[in-house]
């Protein structure tokens, strides 16, 4: 499993895909161009010190990308044709996202395999990138039994 961020336009929510990333150990993509400065300030700040420790790959462009990464895309959409809920992941998908404000291009919609998006009530358009991808990842983790091993905490004893 993996994430690809297909030029994101906002830092913050970058770091926050990071994070959520790292914790998980799953490798994340960045096609670039980015919205931002790579070293922006709200991305350190979003990913704290958890960015540092996941797998990320920037690529050039769209094209870099699918040759130095095989499987099969899942793109995020707003106007995907199959709910999340109804989706079938595998263990080797990348979760593709395109940028906040546009999404991707036709070329980048067209190589995705399989187009999913978020049931959400009547009237709502979408979510943030970040909390999608939370969402979105969770799925296929669950259905793929890839979330990681649980060390356990002292926390859970006292829960």
């Amino acid at each position: 499993m993996r994430i690809c961020l297909h030029q994101p336009d906002i830092a913050g929510n970058v770091g926050t895909i990071l994070r959520l990333a790292a914790c998980l150990g799953i490798p994340v993509d960045i096609v670039e161009p980015c919205g931002f400065a790579f070293g922006d300030r709200a991305l350190k700040r979003a990913g704290m010190d958890y960015a540092d420790a996941g797998a990320t790959r920037r690529h050039a462009d769209f094209d870099a990308f699918r040759r130095a990464t095989p499987g099969r895309l899942v793109l995020l959409t707003t106007t995907g044709g199959t709910r999340l809920d109804a989706a079938q992941f595998k263990s080797d998908d990348i979760l593709l996202m395109g940028a906040e404000g546009s999404g991707v291009p036709p070329h980048v919609r067209e190589a995705a395999a399989l187009r999913v998006r978020i049931p959400m009530r009547p009237g709502y358009r979408s979510l943030n990138v970040a909390v999608a991808a939370g969402i979105a990842l969770a799925e296929a983790l669950r259905q793929t039994a890839g979330w990681p091993a649980d060390a356990g905490t002292a926390m859970e004893d006292n829960a």
